[in-house]
């Protein structure tokens, strides 16, 4: 019997650098999040999110985000 074809989710990739000068690459944001009158801005609330999640994980408190960007190719 052949397999039901599964929901794709579409990410797009982001290049975060924080307050501290260190910098993340390729941090997933569902591409359902950009566009419209926002562009890109939600994209740092969800990595905040992603961050805070990992934060509450390590015990690390997160770092202040100073930029995102999408990442090139």
């Amino acid at each position: 019997m052949a397999k039901k074809p599964t929901a794709r989710t579409e990410f797009v990739m982001f290049d975060v650098v924080y307050e501290d000068g260190s910098q993340r690459s390729n941090r997933k944001v569902d591409a359902n999040l950009l566009g419209g009158l926002d562009g890109d801005e939600p994209a740092r609330t969800a990595i905040m999110e992603q961050d805070r999640a990992i934060s509450e994980k390590s015990g690390v408190p997160p770092l202040a985000i100073k930029s995102i960007k999408r990442s090139g190719k």
